[in-house]
């Protein structure tokens, strides 16, 4: 993570991927989207070594996408919470997803459930100001100059 570099680079996709281009770091706030809150929880669900959950850890919270709570003093504990950005973040986690399940989706997938309907949970991207399907539309950059 370089914030350094990535606020001096245009492209907001470098940027967010500057903070996020990790699979751990997507990984926790997935975790974190189920409700695991706790350090060992993390370790146990990713099977990640205690080292690097820790850098991953303190990295997503430095970034403001987790924000650490103590929820014992004796011997004081934290917990890691999801922030705004952290939930903002979850409609990538589910398009990233769909995108595995259709074109990585041989064998057992895990499927995402809507906890009200039971219904799988099906994202679609569509752009806020023509109402299309992002992807179906032919697009351009412009840079700042």
């Amino acid at each position: 993570m370089n914030s350094a570099n990535s606020s001096a680079n245009p492209c907001p996709i470098a940027r967010a991927l500057d903070v996020l281009g990790d699979a751990w770091s997507m990984l926790i706030l997935r975790d974190a989207a189920v409700g695991l809150t706790r350090f060992d929880e993390f370790r146990k669900s990713l099977g990640i070594a205690p080292t690097m959950l820790t850098k991953r850890l303190a990295a997503l919270t430095e970034e403001q996408l987790l924000e650490k709570r103590l929820y014992s003093e004796r011997p004081p504990r934290e917990e890691y919470l999801l922030t705004e950005a952290g939930r903002a973040y979850l409609p990538v986690l589910f398009m990233i997803g769909a995108w595995g399940r259709k074109y990585r989706g041989k064998g057992k997938l895990a499927r995402y459930l809507d906890a009200e309907t039971g219904l799988d949970i099906e994202p679609v991207a569509i752009d806020a100001v023509t109402g299309a399907e992002i992807g179906t539309r032919p697009f351009r950059v412009l840079s700042p100059k």
